[in-house]
């Protein structure tokens, strides 16, 4: 096996980056947290910064600037290019590009964090490594009107570690004095905290195409997995928001955990954004209908083309929900192209007979004859 590493492909400046504050986040973070305690207000800081800037990727960089999900008022888009850049995750202008070629491209060789070139590239070696030339930006010339945009993209790097590393710096230098307060500002409030919502975002490109169920669509390997969405603010409903990208909910159902959602309806409650993009019900439940009959007309020829018999009881059920998910599909077809508004007890009705279907076609087994 070759493990010799494309020298002559490194981006260096990344690389060398990553490798610093990892360092600093993983290694040197917690020997000094066993050796300080920290006060109060530099563990508050700790949480505010964590909240501050994991929120302002998803809610800013993501849902904001790269799919305009909704509009935001300029002190909202000046805070979350703040903080966003704070999670030294590149400039907005970079990071939107990146992620609508990925959108566009999902899967295929075009795509920026392509999953099918294995795990480590979709999550981190596609900023280690440079394999093409430089794509020219010019999908974000959108974004290029907002002079906060620009702003931000032409002073990243010094908004970046002033605000994200010399100003927690300060404040502990203040707060719990001399070097033990500077260094509690960088490698805790600093490093550490880069480290684990740099990690949070990654962890959407890789793991959330690679584990997770798709009840929306098989289309692309973006997947639903709310173990993800507890560490990412929402964002692990990947699969929803591959389907309907500029919904401003991931998490779509009342049930989901998605606290990105819950900012921006709280903003919207104060009049800080408008404008909240959201796809009908009719057509959430209608993607999930076809492809909950797809998955069933798979599974069935692939029971059929096995050895042995499927339990009649078990078959009977899933051929009665199948024949009424059929009847579902046409009555929303019919009420969509009469545009008749569908009751929410209709919907309430079709999403449970779908999941029904989608459990008991889980539970087929083929017996031995």
């Amino acid at each position: 096996m070759n493990l010799r590493i494309p020298f002559d492909r490194v981006n260096w400046v990344n690389t060398s980056f990553l490798f610093v504050i990892t360092l600093l986040g993983v290694v040197a973070a917690p020997i000094f947290l066993f050796k300080h305690d920290l006060n109060w207000i530099m563990w508050s800081l700790f949480a505010f910064y964590m909240i501050s800037t994991g929120l302002s990727i998803t809610l800013g960089y993501h849902r904001l600037f790269s799919h305009l999900s909704f509009k935001a008022s300029w002190p909202v888009r000046l805070f979350t290019l703040i903080f966003g850049a704070c999670a030294f995750e590149n400039s907005v202008l970079h990071w939107a590009s990146d992620h609508r070629t990925h959108h566009k491209h999902t899967d295929h060789d075009e795509d920026p964090y392509d999953i099918t070139k294995g795990f480590f590239w979709a999550h981190i070696g596609w900023i280690l490594f440079k394999l093409d030339a430089e794509q020219p930006m010019d999908n974000v010339k959108d974004l290029r009107k907002d002079a906060l945009v620009r702003f931000q993209d032409r002073f990243y790097v010094p908004i970046a570690f002033i605000a994200g590393l010399i100003f927690p710096a300060a404040v502990g230098y203040f707060t719990m004095g001399g070097m033990p307060g500077i260094l509690a500002g960088v490698l805790v409030v600093g490093a550490l905290r880069v480290v684990l919502v740099q990690q949070s975002t990654f962890f959407i490109n890789s793991l959330c195409h690679c584990i997770g169920e798709q009840p929306y669509s098989t289309r692309c390997s973006a997947r639903d997995s709310w173990i993800m969405a507890l560490v990412t603010y929402g964002e692990g409903y990947h699969n929803y928001h591959h389907e309907f990208q500029h919904d401003y909910r991931n998490g779509v159902k009342p049930w989901n955990f998605d606290p990105t959602k819950w900012s921006i309806m709280a903003l919207h409650k104060l009049g800080l954004v408008s404008n909240l993009r959201r796809v009908p019900a009719n057509k959430i439940i209608g993607a999930e209908m076809k492809e909950a009959q797809r998955k069933a007309e798979a599974k069935l020829a692939e029971l059929k083309a096995g050895e042995g018999t499927i339990p009649e009881a078990a078959m009977a059920r899933v051929n009665e929900l199948l024949v009424q998910l059929k009847e579902n599909m046409k009555e929303l077809e019919t009420s969509v192209a009469e545009s008749i508004e569908t009751s929410r007890e209709s919907l309430k009705r079709w999403e449970g007979e779908t999941r029904e279907l989608v459990r008991k076609l889980g539970d087929l087994r083929l017996v031995a004859a």
